[in-house]
């Protein structure tokens, strides 16, 4: 065998070199292969994929991980050979921003994934919007990272870059504190959940419905059809009441009947108003008590549940009771009371 033909140099490498630098290729390859096919078996034996785990490793394997094996068996064998500091350079660089990208890809998908399924439970819209909104936060701290672990193995100072940034975050933040407040309530109001598109709220003397959510203010349609704005801070620091979450209404009433009504009557009436309520549908009877003598009328006290929160259901249902109590109170012979004097005279 000729040792000299080996010994022989191309472009400052030895043609030992470059076999060194093709074997050390070819073994990458060759191991490469192996993963890649235990990988894809591993993959292929996973059942009862209700995670999604099953797709997201096949994605990421073909699209992330295999890159980067493929280009560290190909860094690996341009290291055997001899090169120019110039070139290295260059080649460590490429090195560094390909591992990076490829990196906070691999990151995203996966906090895609996780931030999607915890937000499954959730419903349509509420999903949307919280997965929306984590993955644009994810994405911007995923990206900032990596831009810095960019700079710092490129060489840049990246203590210098941090406190520059530090510096015009405090200014900037005391310049927009007003909208940064209301864009960290928007994530309260977004995690927390006092209230949801579509909720009937009342804030203070505003009642409506919500009609959107935003970043830095929330729409609300009134009664009368106007929109209120409001900005999320106002909202997140006022007392809500959010009436689209009421499991059941309690109502409480009073009606009067005229001091003409004797004894057997006013006792027999709570009975009465009892028996009428329980008779309606989607109620649940409380109490019923003669419980003050008024200025002008026996005055009786009914208190009882609407099984719903629905306003309008709750209407139709007071409207039935009260009709229901006019009826067997004149079945009765018993008057409603209405403010009035009586004047003696003296001769």
């Amino acid at each position: 065998m000729n040792i000299a033909l080996f010994q022989k140099e191309y472009f400052g490498n030895s043609t030992n070199n470059y076999l060194l630098a093709l074997g050390v290729l070819v073994a990458g390859m060759v191991v490469i292969f192996i993963l890649r096919k235990i990988l894809k078996h591993n993959i292929k034996s996973i059942e009862n994929d209700k995670s999604g785990i099953k797709k997201l490793l096949e994605e990421n394997t073909s699209k992330l991980v295999l890159p980067v094996l493929y280009f560290a068996a190909l860094y690996l064998a341009v290291k055997q050979l001899t090169l120019p500091a110039n070139i290295l350079k260059i080649l460590s660089y490429a090195a560094t921003l390909i591992l990076t990208i490829q990196g906070i890809r691999l990151m995203l998908s996966l906090s895609a994934h996780f931030i999607k399924r915890a937000c499954n439970r959730e419903g349509a819209k509420a999903r949307a919007l919280k997965t929306n909104s984590l993955l644009t936060i994810t994405r911007i701290l995923i990206w900032g990272c990596g831009i810095m672990f960019l700079l710092d193995n490129l060489g840049v100072n990246i203590t210098t870059v941090i406190a520059g940034l530090g510096i015009g975050g405090v200014a900037v933040a005391l310049a927009a504190q007003t909208i940064l407040g209301d864009i960290f309530n928007y994530f309260v109001i977004l995690f927390d959940k006092p209230f949801e598109e579509g909720d009937f709220i009342i804030v203070d003397d505003f009642l409506g419905v919500i009609e959107h959510i935003g970043i830095k203010s929330t729409h609300v349609r009134s009664l009368g059809g106007e929109q209120l704005v409001f900005s999320n801070s106002d909202l997140c620091s006022s007392r809500i009441k959010n009436y689209k979450r009421m499991e059941k209404r309690r109502v409480v009433f009073k009606l009067g009947v005229t001091y003409q009504t004797s004894y057997e009557k006013i006792k027999k009436a709570p009975g009465i108003i009892k028996g009428i309520i329980e008779n309606v549908a989607d109620t649940a009877f409380d109490r019923c008590h003669f419980n003050n003598f008024g200025d002008f009328s026996l005055e009786i006290e009914i208190v009882y549940y609407v099984l719903t929160g629905d306003y309008n259901k709750y209407m139709d249902i007071q409207q039935e009771i009260n009709l229901a109590i006019k009826h067997e109170f004149e079945k009765e012979g018993m008057e409603f009371a209405y403010p009035t004097q009586t004047v003696f005279v003296e001769k």
